[in-house]
């Protein structure tokens, strides 16, 4: 036995002396390394190291589009010096095609590409990239050494041909003094690199990640945490002086969507921008399924902030109903690069944006009649695009003219759709149905995995409502027939009125200033038209007088945005303050704020017939 022992063993030895000629095991994963602390010339370095390829060439782009954007961006023109390499570190050829797409030669011995990626921010203040049109700023990039990156990821990491639905891991590293706020989970516990995995490129880019000082509050509603993250320049504001208000209208965009709860993190990142310097001018938000990306003036006095904040987030988040819980194929098998757009921007945008604005009156934030001023608004702008244009034509073609110059309607006339089918559904089911229990039918028909066909989704919905809410959709949405909004108002008894619209306390009509500046002083002066302004004449502020300072502010040509934005902000009956000059002389003047008015179209309830039918539409 042990002779046989001692032979086997030698055999094991011999065997374990001759080589090996086993294949390496292919990689699977498309591995990202981003280096946040080594910027050059405000630039970041990024390497890429690809998955096993089988075929002789690869093509690698950047981005050209994004979901939620609906325009042609082409953040490759962003992309520079971009190189490939062997696992020995030589060189590989390489072409580059287009502004977004590159191809590589001997992709079988690709082991890495390396490239620099420059800000989009840096564009908005005039250094373009060779493409007129700026990035819109939320979903943009910014690039400043040791202080703040904003990552849409999409601006800094690539994808390969035939490889969307690979996994993605990605490293960055960054200064131990900055803090990446997003909705990935960080598997590193290090303080200066964050390790972030995700299961396909889709799932990358909808996690934006700003890294800036730790600035953020974080709390939680009906199991969601919510994550506010903070970045101003100057130190004007703190994530905690918005939290208050936005905690409270998140709390009810919970309450009102009741059974939808489709995610567990959701995180705002609010980047308040520096407007009189270098920096980002497009002001907004860009959803993404578990967060929302915020681009807002530093110099917006706070209660204009956070006025606009819970408009602008409240339209973001209720996108976790519209398009990731209900969503098309061209939404969830994304072409990046050349995009195939959806037929129904109507229910993405549409329904999102009418959403929040119900739920403001259905929680009781806003009142009845100033929902219904803010639908007067809608129609009022809808009138002036093209009524008779098929919707599902321009949502289609949206990337294209004369489409594309239409797209902004969706906010308008895609709210007002849904305006419509609610109406309708509360009405056939007798108030107990309405739009909001659609789209949770749709979400149980399909869900955030399993996408619809465009063309199918009318015969569905008619399918499980009613052939009424079919054929409005057929009339309206495809076809180009003008919506009557009067009619579908009437069926809640509400009715066509004049109502008094208050205006701005210097600007007539929006646009028309009642105030010029002196060129030489710098100081604003009331024009000769203050007389039709009741704001002025009640105050006792005539034309030519110099306004020096309202509620104890100063203001000249310097800060006179900041002077535009905190009269928004002006109610009806609040004491005011204000200190001029006339003929030479200072004086105060103090009184109660009177807004100008003007009489528009409008809506209000009327028909006290159907008070539990409207009830049910607002309150429901």
């Amino acid at each position: 036995m042990k002779k046989i022992l001692k032979s086997f063993g030698l055999a094991l030895l011999i065997l374990a002396c001759k080589p090996t000629f086993a294949a390496e095991t292919p990689k699977k994963t498309v591995s990202v390394s981003i280096d946040l602390v080594n910027v050059k010339e405000d630039k970041v370095q990024v390497t890429i190291m690809p998955p096993t390829f089988t075929t002789e060439t690869i093509t690698f782009n950047i981005p050209k589009i994004v979901p939620g954007t609906y325009s042609e961006d082409d953040y490759g023109r962003f992309v520079e010096n971009v190189k490939a390499f062997d696992k020995k570190g030589n060189p590989l050829k390489i072409a580059k095609m287009d502004d977004n797409s590159y191809t590589i030669s001997d992709a079988k011995a690709l082991a890495k590409i390396t490239y620099w990626v420059n800000d989009t921010y840096d564009t908005e203040a005039g250094e373009g990239f060779g493409k007129g049109d700026d990035i819109f700023s939320p979903a943009g990039t910014n690039i400043i050494a040791g202080e703040n990156f904003v990552l849409n990821t999409h601006g800094f990491v690539g994808y390969f041909d035939g490889h969307l639905e690979t996994p993605y891991s990605v490293e960055i590293k960054h200064p131990a003094t900055l803090w990446g706020a997003t909705s990935m989970i960080d598997t590193n516990a290090s303080n200066e690199i964050d390790q972030f995995n995700t299961s396909r490129y889709a799932e990358l880019v909808d996690h934006p990640i700003m890294y800036s000082k730790p600035d953020y509050t974080a709390f939680n509603v009906e199991g969601m945490d919510i994550v506010i993250s903070v970045y101003s320049p100057k130190g004007k504001y703190k994530a905690a002086d918005i939290t208050p208000e936005m905690e409270n209208f998140m709390r009810a965009q919970k309450r009102f969507l009741g059974k939808f709860n489709s995610t567990k993190k959701y995180t705002i990142l609010l980047y308040l921008s520096d407007v009189m310097g270098k920096d980002a001018k497009g002001f907004g938000a860009l959803e993404h399924t578990t967060s929302t990306t915020v681009v807002m003036p530093e110099m917006m006095p706070l209660e204009a902030l956070k006025e606009q904040l819970k408009d602008v987030v409240s339209h973001e988040f209720f996108h976790i109903v519209t398009p990731l819980s209900v969503h098309s194929r061209e939404i969830h098998f994304f072409d990046y690069n050349s995009p195939k757009m959806s037929e129904h921007l109507w229910m993405y945008e549409g329904i999102t944006e009418y959403f929040a604005n119900l739920f403001q009156i259905n929680q009781g934030l806003i009142s009845e009649e100033d929902f219904y001023k803010r639908m007067a608004g809608k129609i009022e702008q809808a009138n002036a695009m093209n009524d008779k244009m098929s919707f599902t034509k321009m949502s289609k073609n949206v990337l294209n003219p004369p489409y594309k110059d239409q797209y902004i309607n969706v906010y308008q006339k895609g709210a007002l759709i849904a305006m419509c089918l609610d109406i309708q559904l509360r009405e056939l089911s007798g108030g107990k149905r309405g739009i909001l229990s659609l789209m949770q039918d749709l979400s149980n028909e399909f869900g955030s995995q399993k996408p619809f066909n465009d063309n199918e989704l009318f015969a569905t919905i008619t399918r499980i409502t009613y052939p009424e809410i079919g054929a409005f959709l057929e009339k309206y949405v495809a076809g180009e027939t003008p919506i009557p909004y009067d009619f579908y108002f009437a069926k809640m008894g509400v009715k066509n009125a004049k109502i008094q619209v208050p205006g701005n306390a210097f600007l007539k009509d929006e646009r028309t200033p009642y105030i010029r500046v002196d060129q030489s002083t710098k100081e604003i002066i009331a024009l000769p038209m203050v007389n039709e302004n009741s704001f002025m004449t009640t105050l006792g502020i005539k034309g030519e007088d110099h306004i020096l300072a309202i509620n104890g502010t100063a203001y000249n040509f310097d800060n006179i945005y900041d002077l535009i934005m905190a009269s928004e902000d002006f109610k009806e009956g609040d004491n005011i303050t204000v200190k001029i000059s006339r003929d030479g002389k200072e004086q105060t003047l103090t009184g109660k704020i009177v807004l100008p008015k003007t009489e528009k179209d409008g809506f209000m309830a009327t028909d006290k017939s159907k008070e539990n039918l409207k009830n049910a539409w607002l309150k429901g």
